[in-house]
């Protein structure tokens, strides 16, 4: 049919017809005698057609200026060069051009060189396109166009793994924060708005010829670049060195100005998420069309490492370049901690002997202010991952609706609490928000008061609870510090159940402990209205309560008249990953459950969950208020964080991830006398550090690996009673990739350290 066509309109003869792959249109390769040429062909649409027009306007306009180096359109018998025809019963949009020779970019292996070349083409381009105007491109809007990639959010859905969908949905966030405001002030004119590696023609190392003008776009100038840079660099190991030259030689010819260059890497990621975005569209409405998704695989393996990159370094690689100085800080570091203590009491204090100045983060990457990406193994608060979008949507679009207190009412507060405490056993059934995990102890303990009318509390070794006055009373960690406040009359303590570095081993050493316990509770002189205890001791090493231990415990507690208190600020909300909340690797339900921390992903936020009963003992008492617990946003927040914890399955991740992580640990602590202890569960790790001919904790050497993982850019921090234990626990959405790479470097520390030693 198609080749009659051709006879017919462009009177050859028996020419050679074959189809090509296409986006959304039907292509021909066209061979005659003489000539090869391409037949392109489209579905009837009003608006397309006067695109088309333009396009051949433009080219036309380009033939005045070169040949062979773009295509040109060529006319159908009538004169025309777009015309409507029937094609199997279907109005189709014709045009026939021109073909070039050369080969694709992406058939061979390029070079910086043609990076380069590559470049000044462009900027040459986009020159001559200086001198063509469109209103038809002005006016066209369209997902392609990197101006208008908010086109593409309708698209999210379409991306079938959730975590996928969350980074897309990061960079859309990023591009309103730092590229909205600024795109009046960018140039704008006419681009090709394509320039992949299937569209760039190759002779001799140079580039020869540009095809497909299909995607042209009245938009900003520096979107040519960006687009180039994804399409040339997505698919190597380091993109920032391959742009750059590209960079330099656009500039040279075209030369870039600073806005262009500060919101560039923004753009590329924006061009790598409107391509991922329509590839998911399309295998949803056109499973068989392949090339559509052709570029996927390179878009998500570089949208990925671009999360990795720090925006300031890749800004200051853009701007060295092209000539331009890099971006300077304000302040030095030293600086900047005189300015901090000039106001703020050194008390509040800073982490590693070289403290980190901070710009941004994303999921488990933080970002300093002089370029350098961080892998965070330590933040446990940002639960779901720095800057999550769901989570700061979610803020967003609540505190531009409604942010007041629970004496009012709204769905949110309701909506929530029932979604929490869907989360615990059923006699768990009450929930009083605040808005930290310190103020989560003191109230639960001011409950415990008030429900048993005893004051005796007894609490575990180590452990730590918050600031408030109460918190501190009940925080061996706190009160027993050599600067601390002692211990109160009304605080027993009973020994940690540590069955490395504690008093019992034995396989049974959880029934021991307890047994021990009991006996401390038995022969108290008052009965105690409370006992207080994390399921993972984080403060005295990360430490797990020994198997079977709350099993005993919590029966003598309530014998007397007490209440268990179940502290999962750090272990709850599925970190441990084989359990939701460290209560249940006890087997043990508790009275009450203190939550605070990654509630809410680093928004200020906490709760105290407990049962019917002892809430009624509380409400014959004052009204509790809190002006900040419970507030609409906080609920808003917190409800995305559990929705996130269940889309992306990241209790499931902590459980794999987790796993994985403890079992490279392991593997080191064969290879390293000095690791005497790999404990901890899901992505909440305690690597114990140890002077191997005596067992004895060793500080110095912990504190020597923390702060050269820090001097490569990963953040782990020490603790425990001697702080000499290694604790990692990052945010949820860690991989099994990081936990190799610090596994791997805290190798490399050990292993030089050996050597200089």
């Amino acid at each position: 049919m198609v080749a009659k066509l051709l006879e017919a309109e462009f009177s050859f003869k028996k020419p050679e017809v074959k189809r090509l792959n296409g986006y959304d249109n039907v292509n021909y390769i066209v061979k005659t005698n003489t000539e090869k040429y391409i037949f392109k062909t489209y579905s009837f649409d009003k608006e397309l057609f006067s695109v088309l027009k333009a396009e051949n306007e433009l080219l036309l306009h380009l033939q005045q200026k070169e040949t062979n180096t773009f295509p040109k359109p060529i006319a159908f018998t009538d004169g025309s060069l777009i015309k409507l025809v029937d094609i199997d019963g279907s109005k189709m949009i014709c045009r026939m051009l021109s073909f070039l020779d050369g080969s694709f970019l992406g058939d061979i292996n390029p070079n910086k060189e043609l990076m380069y070349s590559l470049g000044g083409f462009l900027a040459e381009m986009n020159l001559k396109f200086q001198e063509f105007d469109s209103y038809v491109l002005q006016a066209r809007q369209w997902e392609w166009d990197i101006q208008y990639v908010y086109l593409n959010k309708k698209y999210l859905d379409d991306i079938s793994d959730p975590r996928d969908k969350n980074i897309v949905d990061y960079f859309f966030q990023q591009y309103e924060e730092n590229v909205v405001q600024i795109l009046p002030e960018l140039r704008k004119q006419i681009i090709h708005n394509d320039a992949n590696e299937w569209n760039i023609l190759i002779k001799n190392n140079h580039v020869s010829g540009i095809i497909d003008f299909g995607d042209l776009a009245h938009s900003k100038l520096i979107n040519e670049v960006a687009i180039a840079i994804t399409y040339s660099c997505y698919d190597k190991e380091t993109p920032l060195d391959w742009a750059s030259s590209l960079l330099k030689g656009y500039h040279k010819i075209l030369p870039l100005e600073e806005k262009e260059i500060k919101v560039l890497y923004y753009l590329i990621a924006a061009r790598l998420c409107t391509s991922v975005c329509n590839s998911a569209h399309s295998r949803k409405v056109n499973p068989d069309n392949v090339y559509a998704t052709v570029s996927e695989k390179y878009a998500w393996q570089m949208l990925y490492k671009w999360m990795r990159i720090n925006p300031i370094k890749a800004e200051n690689v853009f701007r060295r370049a092209i000539g331009f100085l890099p971006i300077e800080n304000p302040l030095t570091t030293e600086e900047q901690i005189k300015r901090r203590h000039a106001n703020i009491s050194p008390i509040v204090s800073l982490s590693y002997e070289e403290p980190i100045s901070m710009s941004r983060s994303a999921f488990q990457y933080m970002y300093d202010t002089d370029g350098n990406t961080f892998l965070d193994t330590y933040n446990n608060i940002p639960h779901v991952g720095h800057s999550h979008p769901r989570v700061v949507k979610a803020g967003q679009k609540q505190m531009a609706r409604l942010n007041t207190n629970t004496r009012y009412l709204y769905d949110l507060l309701p909506t929530y609490a029932e979604k929490l405490l869907s989360k615990f056993p059923d006699s768990l059934s009450k929930v009083f928000f605040v808005n930290s995990g310190s103020a989560a102890s003191d109230l639960a303990m001011r409950m415990v008061y008030a429900h048993t009318g005893y004051k005796k509390t007894m609490v575990m070794e180590h452990g730590y609870h918050g600031n408030t006055q109460i918190s501190i009373d009940i925080s061996d960690y706190k009160f027993n510090n050599p600067k601390g406040q002692g211990q109160k009359g009304n605080i027993l303590k009973t020994p940690i159940p540590d069955t490395y570095r504690g008093k019992y081993t034995e396989r049974n050493a959880g029934e021991l402990y307890a047994e021990d316990a009991v006996k401390q509770i038995e022969n108290s002189s008052t009965p105690i209205g409370a006992f207080i205890t994390e399921p993972v001791v984080g403060c005295g090493g990360q430490v797990p309560l020994a198997a079977g231990y709350l099993k005993k415990v919590y029966p003598a507690i309530r014998k007397q008249g007490g209440v268990c208190v179940s502290d999962e600020v750090q272990t709850g909300f599925g970190r441990l990953g084989d359990y939701f909340w460290g209560f249940e690797s006890q087997d043990v339900v508790p009275d009450m459950v203190i939550v605070g921390k990654p509630i809410a992903n680093g928004h200020p936020m906490g709760a105290v969950i407990t049962t019917e009963e002892i809430a009624q003992s509380f409400g014959q008492g004052v009204e509790f208020f809190s002006s900040f617990g419970g507030n609409p946003v906080s609920c808003a927040i917190g409800l995305s964080v559990l929705d996130v914890i269940e889309e992306e399955k990241l209790q499931h991740n902590a459980k794999q991830v987790g796993d994985y992580y403890k079992s490279l640990l392991c593997e080191l602590q064969n290879k390293y006398d000095c690791i005497g202890d790999v404990r901890g569960s899901g992505l909440f790790l305690g690597i114990e550090i140890i002077k191997a001919e005596n067992n004895e904790t060793n500080k110095t050497l912990a504190h020597h690996i923390k702060n050269e993982l820090r001097n490569k850019f990963i953040l782990i921090s020490t603790d425990g009673p001697d702080d000499s234990v290694l604790k990692t626990k990052p945010p949820l959405c860690f991989t099994k990739e990081n936990a190799k790479e610090v596994v791997d470097t805290i190798d490399e520390i050990l292993e030089r350290y050996y050597d200089k030693n």
